[in-house]
């Protein structure tokens, strides 16, 4: 019964994007309202709670002592993983990463490391011995779409509020003790559209993700520079709907940050 009921669901979906139209009323253009908790977590070095539409995840930072790349003996480090819950969804499952949440994490963790907003030489604490790593990590808690850019945001937001620790000389990190914050030089961004019925819409709910044909992510700056880009799913987009998509991401990016600023 709950197969057919989104089979109709998906195919209505497809017909009202056909039409230039969404089974919530917005614009192809138009993202979901959106609403940010900082950190709600007192237990990491910053964090963020993001409501998007109905999509909601949560983000927190810890930041640890590590060992540098043999490559980059004199740079600190980011990673980033994401998490989706079975309580967020009726089709997410406990276990080992799933290749939607590997997806996910290293598109987020793209968009972050490839604007080089933070310089990594900066959490250098002993060139070719120690360095200190931002872990951060997002949590679907409810799914209802566009993960990507919830994340997105939420990775943002959490690492632009998170706190440096204190090391001793012995490369150890000094509890509850800080020496600043970390450094953000830009604020990238995702945005994510899907196609359907040869429609292009950004921020897809769930049942327009299940109605999609293909998916893209552009992520950009603020000045309005592209930093990475990820294609997804098995359908195809012309020269032309790409470059639509970097422009229009752009944009809605931008407007993105406009919003931001009130929680910031």
């Amino acid at each position: 019964m709950r197969n057919t009921v989104l089979e109709y669901e998906v195919t209505k979906t497809v017909e009202l994007a056909r039409l230039g139209k969404r089974t919530d009323g917005r614009g192809l253009e138009e993202m979901r309202e959106f609403t940010v908790e900082i950190n709600k977590y007192e237990n990491a070095e910053g964090s963020a709670r993001v409501l998007l539409g109905k999509t909601e995840v949560a983000a927190g930072v810890k930041i640890e002592v590590g060992k540098p790349y043999p490559d980059s003996p004199d740079e600190g480090a980011i990673s980033i993983g994401a998490e989706l819950l079975p309580l967020a969804h009726s089709e997410y499952e406990a276990g080992p990463p799933s290749m939607d949440e590997i997806e996910i994490a290293r598109v987020v963790d793209r968009g972050l490391r490839e604007s080089k907003s933070i310089d990594f030489s900066k959490l250098c604490i002993k060139e070719g011995e120690a360095i200190l790593v931002a872990y951060m990590d997002f949590y679907a808690i409810n799914s209802d779409g566009n993960m990507f850019d919830a994340g997105s945001i939420a990775g943002l937001v959490s690492l632009m509020n998170s706190k440096l620790p204190k090391v001793d000389e012995k490369n150890r990190i000094v509890k509850h003790e800080y020496t600043g914050k970390l450094q953000m030089t830009k604020q990238p961004l995702l945005s994510t559209f899907v196609k359907i019925g040869g429609k292009i819409m950004v921020d897809p709910t769930y049942l327009e993700e299940k109605a999609a044909e293909a998916r893209f992510s552009v992520a950009s700056t603020e000045d309005g520079k592209l930093c990475a880009m990820q294609k997804g799913m098995g359908g195809s987009f012309t020269v032309d709907e790409v470059n639509y998509m970097i422009e229009t991401g752009i944009k809605v990016a931008k407007e993105t940050r406009k919003k931001l600023a009130k929680f910031l």
